[in-house]
């Protein structure tokens, strides 16, 4: 793990995601170094700092896409909007709920990656998902090289991570090479759908994901006989309770197990283990729409997979780092333990010798990622490199 900031765990794992999501480390040390001192302050005091400095940089590369896009270079603006798209969103994550400015701030961010995915020619759709009265918004990246119907992955976001997250980290993009779709989703307590439309996170997360393959039938370009789910960090809760209640998924995936959510919570009320964001307790009561601490317990208490995952009776891959310090991996253990059910199950421990040791990879994505990619497109019928898989799914 980099380690920029020797004393703050959180803001070196926002500095690590947005190097994974394709920061330049010249552009981290000029945002990085003013903040040595702000790093051992308070949350309020530390975060505007950081959002200052990497807001700044961000306003930097816009400037600078204006000038490419003046000069008809549309690529290298696109790129330039991106990365700043980037440094945004990592800005703002670490922001308090109720902190001045923080949904323009996002605001901001939606419209520079747009912009950036249009200028730079990026093969991904940004579509709407109906859900009740409101919509989910997604990111649809079509597989490559496939002659009809393609199989596609549903992926969903952990506790405060986003669909643009997880787009720019990779794994869309080393999917759609193997001849799978990605649909990226802000599920209900992430994203645009926590801060847009106000739709919280639920424990029943088959509520929304069969809304997800309902919409996903309907389209030309997807076989709805192979559609599969990933889920990271907390999402490694949500996408095997999905899988579980929602038969026509054709696989599962989780990217960091996250079999029982509600003992991690007790854990961080005794102060162990590491904190994802600042203004934690904040953040949980906001995702999970919580008046209190009471109430929030007694909603976590149901955020677990014990006597749920016998259910899956389809091909089911656990990741885990062996170094997370967020999640023990024993939890990863117990999630593989109970897919009985499933005929081809499987348990990937990341650890030093490949890479991704810590939470869900985020200290180093592309081995971990490829290696889920890999098995996804043999589990859906891709291919990885050889000749289109024939396997049976």
């Amino acid at each position: 793990m980099f380690r920029y900031f020797p004393t703050n765990y959180v803001w070196n794992l926002s500095v690590d995601l947005s190097i994974e999501m394709g920061a330049r480390i010249g552009e981290i040390e000029e945002m990085c170094a003013p903040l040595q001192e702000a790093a051992r302050q308070p949350d309020a005091a530390g975060t505007a700092a950081f959002r200052a400095t990497w807001q700044t940089m961000a306003e930097k590369l816009c400037d600078l896409a204006t000038e490419d896009e003046a000069a008809q270079r549309h690529y290298s603006a696109g790129e330039k909007y991106l990365r700043a798209a980037n440094y945004l969103l990592t800005c703002e994550r670490l922001q308090g709920r109720h902190a001045p400015g923080r949904l323009a701030l996002y605001q901001r961010f939606q419209e520079i990656f747009a912009r950036g995915l249009t200028l730079s020619g990026a093969r991904c759709e940004q579509v709407q998902i109906p859900y009740g009265d409101s919509f989910l918004s997604a990111l649809y990246v079509p597989a490559e090289g496939v002659t009809g119907p393609a199989p596609v992955l549903v992926q969903v976001n952990g506790l405060d991570s986003t669909k643009e997250m997880k787009y720019l980290v990779g794994l869309p993009g080393w999917l759609a090479r193997r001849g799978v779709a990605s649909l990226i989703v802000d599920q209900p307590g992430t994203g645009d759908a926590l801060r847009l439309r106000g739709l919280t996170a639920r424990y029943d997360s088959e509520h929304w994901a069969s809304r997800i393959v309902d919409w996903l039938e309907q389209r030309r370009d997807v076989d709805p006989k192979r559609i599969g789910m990933e889920g990271v960090s907390l999402g490694g809760y949500y996408c095997p309770r999905a899988v579980a209640f929602e038969p026509r998924f054709a696989c599962g995936v989780v990217w960091g197990a996250n079999h029982d959510w509600r003992d991690v919570q007790k854990k961080r009320l005794a102060r162990e283990g590491n904190l994802p964001v600042p203004h934690y307790w904040e953040h949980v009561f906001w995702v999970w729409g919580a008046k209190d601490m009471d109430d929030f317990l007694r909603i976590a208490e149901q955020v677990h997979l014990d006597g749920v995952l016998d259910r899956i009776k389809v091909p089911f891959l656990v990741t885990h780092g062996e170094k997370d310090s967020q999640i023990p991996v024993h939890w990863a253990e117990r999630t593989y333990a109970q897919l009985t059910n499933s005929p081809r199950r499987e348990l990937k421990i990341f650890t030093q010798r490949e890479g991704g040791v810590q939470h869900s990879s985020f200290d180093n994505s592309a081995n971990a990622g490829m290696y889920i990619a890999d098995w996804v497109a043999e589990a859906l019928g891709g291919h990885t490199g050889s000749e289109p898989s024939t396997k049976s799914h």
